[in-house]
């Protein structure tokens, strides 16, 4: 007997998809470098290749789960997408060799990057919130997930390599059920798809719709965002080892900026709601890129800690809106599109940040490299305050 599709999604649903997606992803990222060196006796060069192929992977995903969720059904897409991460995963605990494990995590990459795209297009669709409050809180599911995986894997990993893949699949199994049981919905029509009363007006002003080369470039600034972000977890242990700081002491640093994510998104939320969504943007993005610039001097752990607690605040400010902005902007028919588009230049930003901080160490060294990655990060949010100021104008 089919179930009868709900007239809305739950923004509890959309908690709890966002919590475990991220919970299985997160058991799976961390132990794939050290894995593929450790065990499979692959190089840095080949560990890095595989994942920038399974990046691309992610980007074709984000692509596809976007379009299919505007052009097909976002019911289905989602069960497809999550029974393609589902298979590979459980494939993986039987076959973790060479080739097979590259092989896998490409396959596993596009359900992700499908599964990444239908959580914020759905999220879109919540229609008792603001779009800027359900993207907030989202983005706390987000991060408690990434608490909960990369706590757990190091302590599973001593078991091997097996037991994580099995976990992992245990979360997308309950992530599939949930699928098939919550998110059956019949959206209303795009004329009468409104958000809570007064959202648009009070976050954006008189900014009109659609306005996608505005997205263009917000994705742009999401793109050099995410690059940076990705030298925290590439260049940075190997930086911080050369200041004779332990990796101990490195790996205690993602739980903080974790569990700040936790507690104070929140706080922040509540205070947003007094303040236009752009201005918080802007400022939120302005004070992460200008850690990068603080790293240059940086060579205590405590100041990696500091620095580490500053980034989160303009993270908790800055990266959650994103997505209600893009989604303000969009065409009613292209959310799903739109949210594929922010979700490719992430991963866009993630697969390139390792191979570029690496050649800008090689090349030059770790301050020019955390200055241009600063500066890259102004520069773009420089170029989209501007155009939305010709915008609103």
């Amino acid at each position: 007997m089919s179930r009868a599709p709900r007239s809305e999604i739950r923004l509890t649903s959309v908690l709890i998809y966002s919590l475990l997606l991220n919970s299985g992803a997160s058991l799976m990222w961390p132990l794939t470098t050290v894995y593929m060196h450790d065990t499979l006796h692959e190089s840095l060069t080949v560990a890095g290749t595989v994942l920038f192929i399974m990046s691309c992977f992610m980007v074709l995903g984000n692509y596809l789960g976007g379009r299919l969720f505007d052009r097909w059904s976002p019911y289905q897409t989602a069960i497809i997408s999550i029974s393609i991460a589902l298979i590979a995963v459980i494939w993986l605990i039987f076959a973790h060799g060479w080739p097979m494990f590259a092989i896998l995590l490409f396959v596993y990459g596009l359900g992700e990057g499908s599964s990444l795209t239908l959580l914020n297009a759905y999220a879109a669709k919540v229609q008792s919130k603001s779009t800027r409050q359900v993207f907030n809180s989202v983005y706390i599911g987000v991060n408690l997930g990434v608490v909960i995986g990369t706590t757990a894997v190091g302590y599973l990993m001593k078991y091997g390599v097996a037991v994580v893949f099995t976990v992992a699949a245990f979360f997308y199994i309950i992530l599939l059920l949930m699928t098939i049981l919550e998110f059956n919905v019949k959206f209303p029509p795009v004329q009468a798809h409104l958000h809570a009363a007064g959202d648009h007006e009070v976050d954006m002003g008189t900014t009109p719709s659609p306005q996608p080369r505005l997205i263009w470039l917000i994705c742009g600034m999401v793109f050099f965002v995410y690059l940076s972000y990705t030298l925290w977890e590439s260049v940075m242990p190997v930086h911080m080892g050369d200041l004779h700081i332990s990796f101990e002491k490195y790996s205690l640093i993602w739980p903080i900026n974790g569990l700040l994510i936790v507690i104070g998104q929140p706080i922040v939320n509540r205070i947003g709601l007094h303040f236009r969504m752009v201005p918080q943007i802007a400022f939120g993005v302005t004070v992460f890129a200008a850690t990068f610039f603080m790293l240059i001097w940086a060579r205590d752990y405590y100041w990696f800690v500091i620095i580490m607690v500053v980034l989160t605040l303009g993270e908790m400010n800055g990266l959650p809106a994103i997505p209600a902005w893009i989604d303000s902007l969009a065409d009613a028919r292209s959310k799903g599109q739109y949210q594929g588009m922010f979700n490719i230049f992430m991963s866009l930003g993630r697969a390139v940040g390792p191979l570029f901080g690496g050649l800008m160490v090689e090349w030059f060294d770790y301050s020019i490299l955390f200055a241009v990655a600063g500066s890259s990060i102004l520069l773009a949010l420089g170029a989209v305050l501007f155009a939305n100021r010709r915008t609103t104008t």
